[in-house]
């Protein structure tokens, strides 16, 4: 009953796209709603990307379910277990962290016999309020040749392109699954890796054109959905620091080791510059957590990679 979401017991809470045109108590209600309809496709499709373009979040009205419904008595089992997938996300969606704190006083006074198990890829996001009332379990990545077996059984991708995607993987069948072709053409981490490496491209030539061209073919809205883009682009950074360092066989974009070699050939790059570049995608972050214009947050992490990992005449210009 557990493995097909059906066990009355185990409730399985994840990030969510907040309902449109519904606020207030109406707003807890869609929340559930919209879970319960994500779990029947999550039955009927149970294999899935680990990225969707959607900005989703652990809203209030989330924390405010998980809080009516710990209270109440188990079903069949001795306790109720509750799984909060990708729980990181409890605050940046938010405008204050009242998510994050509703579910901190659950994690002090646990009624009853519930139990909480939080899952998240950054957990250094989480308030360090949550993290002092947790127990930290970390899961190691799984092995290649495990993934491709098991992509091999579970879908019908060419074994050619399954066995690039697992390289890609870095442990993560989600991951791995993102990157095979889907119905429109590549995957949408690919799309993603592209798009990355195109903001990695601009930012190591000393014209500033290339950038301001760059930052205009994305809309002038939805910042958040430069949040994963982010990722993308610290991956590529520490690939760079990996061919600088003499690592090269341990970067993760492997299918591109020399174009890679090609980019660091283009710059000054150094250790101490990568480090500095990646407080420049952190600021990026920030801004489109904050909801700021896609196009000024590409155009000024562009610019600003540039002045940390190439000798220019420009001046660098501050976002």
């Amino acid at each position: 009953m557990a493995v097909r979401l059906e066990h009355p017991d185990i409730h399985w809470y994840f990030p969510l796209e907040r309902p449109k045109r519904v606020s207030g108590t109406r707003l807890v209600s869609a929340l559930e709603d919209a879970r319960m309809q994500a779990l029947a496709d999550l039955r009927a499709r149970p294999l899935y990307p680990s990225h969707t373009g959607d900005v989703k979040g652990l809203y209030f009205g989330i924390t405010q379910n998980i809080r009516r419904r710990a209270y109440l008595r188990p079903t069949m089992a001795a306790g109720q277990v509750f799984i909060i997938g990708n729980a990181e996300l409890l605050v940046p969606q938010e405008a204050s962290p009242e998510a994050a704190n509703a579910l901190l006083k659950l994690l002090e006074e646990p009624p009853g016999t519930s139990r909480f198990i939080l899952t998240s890829s950054e957990p250094g996001r989480l308030l360090p309020t949550i993290l002092s009332r947790t127990v930290a379990l970390h899961f190691a990545p799984l092995p290649t040749d495990l993934i491709a077996t098991f992509l091999n059984e579970h879908t019908d991708a060419d074994r050619e392109i399954t066995e690039w995607a697992c390289e890609l993987s870095q442990g993560s069948i989600g991951r791995a699954v993102g990157f095979l072709p889907d119905d429109h053409g590549e995957g949408p981490l690919e799309s993603l890796r592209g798009q990355a490496l195109a903001l990695i491209e601009a930012s190591v030539v000393p014209d500033p054109g290339g950038g301001y061209e760059l930052s205009l073919s994305y809309p002038a809205t939805g910042a958040r959905k430069l949040i994963p883009l982010c990722a993308f682009i610290e991956e590529w950074l520490r690939d760079l620091g990996a061919v600088v360092s003499g690592a090269g066989d341990r970067v993760f974009n492997s299918d591109q080791h020399s174009h890679l070699q090609e980019l660091v050939a283009k710059t000054t790059i150094s250790g101490p510059d990568i480090v500095l570049a990646l407080t420049e995608v952190e600021r990026a972050r920030e801004l489109a957590r904050g909801n700021v214009n896609p196009q000024l947050i590409v155009n000024g992490l562009v610019r600003n990679l540039r002045r940390r990992l190439v000798a220019t005449e420009y001046s660098p210009g501050v976002l």
